[in-house]
């Protein structure tokens, strides 16, 4: 015979929509230190002037951030989402996409709060505009999605666990298939391997379509020794792939990282040795070397947002340009003509960070929590915290 404590405790129970749409701070492991950071004056000043909300990944932390800034002040919300890697923001459509890779997968698409709802003009006297989750497609783990990209009004994620690109499909519930993958993980009847991880395809430049892209990868060669074993030699077998030619078009990388194309050139964080750079003639030239593993590229204008994560001790060979590095988790803020820092940002506590994205100032108000809830009542606040 169930109690009456029973029915009170199953009535109040999952009333915190955070439960709902994606996980709660406890779930998902996360401490308040977690979200203490350090900016300098110059980093909340270009933030300011470039108008911008950015979103970043931290991935092990199940931890996805959002920062925008007054001039003055730098205003820090969150998601607790479980281990976020690919950001995809639509600035036309006012859209963002996250991939979670956990198993299952999930692709989330998050809107700004009171689009799409009948009682719009009620909420439209809201100051603050969150985006907040609207829809979401489960995967089997096996995709193992890492990042994410729009081509042409399309959004496409890379299944790491399978070698190649999908196009993602919000509209149907099955599986997505592959739309591109590297001759290189080919059988001798010129399918697919899809069967394990064999190159660790990690990041998208995305062109106008899968054909006009670029890709990075630890590799290019099928081995018995996959990526995270760890005797998997890393050191200079990084590549980039054509989407055109669907073989390697630059090579001499370790373990790159968040591929990204901006006016004209691919620019790509090479982790292992903590450097970011640019491809010319299919060879890398490091604009600036960074105290940690270099992963988490946006470039605006003369820009260039890069994120820096600590190293993971059981992975400390994938670094090996990075042997006496005091490693961090932050971003800093390059100028890509110059290669001086304009700016930084640290989190003391923090680990991985995987993709920077941005949307407009004027299109959101970033996430919508600013401080971890002390009670369920104080669970709908959208405000903000200095």
């Amino acid at each position: 015979m169930t109690h009456a404590s029973d029915w009170l405790r199953q009535d109040k129970a999952l009333r915190d929509p955070r439960q709902l749409w994606t996980c709660t701070e406890q779930s998902a492991g996360l401490v308040r230190r977690s979200l203490e950071f350090t900016a300098d004056p110059a980093f909340i000043e270009l933030l300011s002037n470039l108008s911008i909300t950015l979103f970043i990944s931290r991935e092990y932390e199940n931890l996805l951030i959002s920062l925008k800034s007054d001039g003055n002040r730098l205003f820090q919300n969150y998601l607790a989402i479980p281990h976020p890697s690919g950001i995809a923001c639509d600035r036309k459509k006012n859209l963002m996409y996250i991939a979670s890779t956990r198993n299952p997968n999930i692709i989330y698409q998050l809107r700004q709060a009171g689009e799409g709802d009948p009682r719009r003009p009620r909420h439209s006297i809201l100051k603050e505009k969150p985006m907040l989750v609207a829809r979401k497609k489960y995967y089997p783990g096996l995709y193992y999605f890492h990042d994410l990209a729009i081509m042409s009004g399309k959004l496409y994620a890379n299944a790491v666990g399978m070698n190649g690109i999908i196009r993602v499909n919000l509209e149907k519930p099955e599986p997505d298939e592959l739309a591109w993958y590297p001759k290189c993980i080919e059988d001798s009847n010129g399918n697919p391997r899809t069967e394990a991880n064999y190159i660790q395809l990690n990041s998208i430049a995305g062109g106008d379509s899968p054909r006009d892209s670029f890709y990075s990868a630890s590799g290019d060669k099928i081995s018995y020794r996959r990526p995270g074993h760890l005797r998997y030699k890393v050191d200079k077998r990084g590549v980039i792939f054509s989407g055109k030619t669907r073989e390697t078009c630059a090579v001499g990388l370790t373990r790159p990282h968040s591929l990204r194309m901006h006016k004209g050139t691919l620019w790509v964080a090479n982790s292992g040795y903590g450097e970011f750079g640019y491809l010319k003639k299919g060879s890398f030239e490091s604009v600036v070397k960074l105290d940690g593993w270099t992963r988490g590229v946006l470039l605006i204008k003369d820009i260039a947002f890069v994120g820096t994560s600590k190293i993971i001790p059981r992975y400390r060979h994938y670094a090996p340009g990075l042997k006496d590095a005091k490693d961090s988790c932050g971003l800093y803020a390059i100028s890509i003509s110059s290669g001086s820092i304009l700016g930084t940002l640290t989190w003391p506590a923090g680990n991985q960070i995987f993709a920077i994205d941005y949307l407009k100032d004027q299109s959101t108000s970033g996430l919508q929590h600013s401080s971890f809830a002390e009670k369920t009542k104080s669970h709908s606040k959208l405000a903000f915290n200095n």
